[in-house]
Order: C-alpha cells, then structure tokens, then sequence
C-alpha cells in the first residue's frame, strides 16, 4: 500500500469516530468554542488519545463535525421520502435543518476563523442542502400538496433567514413557528 494510500477504519474506529462527531455536536450546541475537547471525549466515551489520534487539532474536529451534520442532513431527505407523505417528509426535514443549524450555530466562529485563514469548511454544503430542498419540493409538487409558483431557492433562502433570526437552541419554538407559518405559505391556494 503506498503513503498515500488510507486504509478503511476498522468497524470499532469507526464507531469511535461517529461517537465522537456525536459528542462533539452536542458539546458544540451548548458551549460553542468554550467546549473542551477532553469534555467531548469522555461524552463520547473515548480517551482523549482516541479523540486526538482521529482530529489532530480543533479545526481538524470542527470541520469534520461541520462535513458530518450536512451528510446526515442531506441523507435524511431521500430516505424521509421513503418513509412519509412528501409534505410530511419536508416539514420533518425542515426541523433536521433546525438541529443541523443549532450544531452549526455553536461552531460559528470555528468555521469564520477557519474560513479567514483559507480553510473552506463550507465546501459544497450549500448545493448539497439545496439539492435536498429541491428533491424534497419536486416530491410535493408531483403529489399535487404544493404550489407550483414557488422555488426552492424561495424556501432556501426562507430557511436562512429562519436560521438568522432564531439560531440556537433558546428560540427553537419561534423557529418552529416561522417553518410552519412557511410551510403553509407552500400548501395550494384555494379557488
């Protein structure tokens, strides 16, 4: 196997590794960037040699945290697809976006600190949470439960300004409020 070659985490490093990106998003949502990194690493049930041997540095566990919440938040529109109405799907998936920006909220200045420095921990997040959002509407407007008049970029930028102004954990039931208020906006006009 060459240097540059990474070999597939055996299955206990990866459960290690999701325990804690787990851990890290809670310690994250409520302490931000005061959260100590030991704190992560008892939640998670490891050593601080296990934390430190998977995310060499804070920035390092930030941004796999940040890259972590988007998959799972991405993921979950095809598989809520799946398993419920298409609105049913995008109101449930709506309140995944509140917990993916409640995590994101905790590691805002992480992530601008990291930006600043040339980092991109953004990546392709924003097409990729668009692409759900898109995947999610076609779904409704195919079953005839949206209007047609609205674009997913609409409901895109909705959700920012939603995650603007009730961001953290403190507002999540104005949050839940304004998603509603939106949804609704959504369901056909009557003739």
């Amino acid at each position: 196997m060459s240097e540059g070659t990474l070999r597939p985490l055996r299955a206990d490093a990866r459960r290690n590794r999701e325990k804690i990106l787990t851990a890290a998003v809670r310690v994250f949502s409520t302490d931000g960037l005061e959260a100590h990194l030991e704190r992560i690493a008892k939640e998670a049930g490891v050593g601080s040699a296990t934390l430190y041997r998977n995310f060499p540095t804070r920035e390092a566990l930030v941004e796999a945290v940040y890259r972590n919440e988007v998959a799972h938040l991405c993921d979950a529109a095809p598989a809520l697809l799946t398993q419920k109405p298409p609105v049913e799907a995008l109101r449930e998936w709506t309140r995944l976006f509140l917990d993916y920006v409640t995590a994101k909220y905790g590691m805002i200045d992480a992530l601008r600190a990291m930006a600043a420095a040339g980092s991109n921990p953004y990546g392709h997040s924003r097409e990729l949470i668009q692409a759900a959002i898109t995947s999610l509407m076609d779904a409704c407007t195919a079953a005839g439960a949206i209007r047609t008049d609205v674009q997913p970029t609409d409901i895109g930028a909705a959700l920012e300004g939603i995650a603007l102004t009730s961001a953290g954990a403190e507002h999540r039931q104005r949050a839940e409020r304004l998603l509603d208020l939106t949804l609704d906006g959504l369901l056909p006009r009557s003739p």
